[in-house]
């Protein structure tokens, strides 16, 4: 059994509080803000530089725009813009996080990472509207008056720097091994889900074709 999970996540979905349940239950790391802290550590960008990479995708023009201006580090470098360069950070992270074999791993496309990796079980949860605005209001503390803006905001700049990156899309179900709805599970349970399916799951070699 491998336990290596990645999870991709609405905003309000309780994903993150899943993947860190799911984490203690495996015995494994966690990651989310820690591969902020790795990437700053690596490639010299601020934190605030790569933690605010994926919100300012929230316009999906302006986005691919700034992506495309890119900069030329001399006669021998690449010409990478500050996005692409955001993202090879924090990539970095994630392949050398998925070399050890375990962990769960939160967001930041990992799964588009981790994909030429066996054994990776790729995690998606999503939830009803309303219960996303309950969940952000009374356990992200939002404001209760803005948090229908916010949930739109952090939902369109995940999708578009996911599709972006990735050339796929976010949230198709094609992408994933498993999607949960935790509207109807709590997060405990929708964690022993997860555990029960690494555990459960059978693993192909890389020359089989479903």
């Amino acid at each position: 059994m491998k336990k290596l999970v990645t999870i991709s996540r609405e905003y309000g979905s309780g994903g993150r509080i899943i993947g860190k349940i799911l984490a203690e239950k495996l015995k494994v790391p966690f990651y989310d803000k820690e591969i902020i802290d790795l990437a700053v550590e690596q490639s010299g960008y601020s934190r605030e530089i790569i933690e605010g990479a994926e919100l300012k995708a929230k316009s999906s023009f302006a986005y691919s725009l700034a992506s495309a201006l890119s900069f030329n580090e001399g006669a021998t470098g690449s010409a990478l813009s500050v996005n692409d360069k955001l993202f090879l950070a924090q990539f970095q992270v994630i392949k050398e996080i998925g070399d050890t074999g375990t962990g769960v791993i939160v967001g930041r496309c990992a799964d588009y990472v981790l994909r030429e990796m066996p054994g990776v079980t790729n995690i998606f949860i999503y939830a009803e509207h309303e219960d996303r605005v309950k969940r952000a209001v009374e356990k992200y503390g939002d404001d209760p008056a803005k948090v229908r803006d916010i949930i739109s905001t952090y939902d369109k700049a995940r999708q578009n720097y996911y599709n972006y990156h990735t050339g796929q899309k976010w949230g198709e179900f094609k992408n994933y091994n498993l999607a949960i709805n935790s509207s109807y599970i709590s997060e405990e349970e929708a964690a022993n889900l997860i555990v029960s399916y690494v555990e459960n799951r059978r693993y192909y070699d890389e020359k089989r074709n479903d």
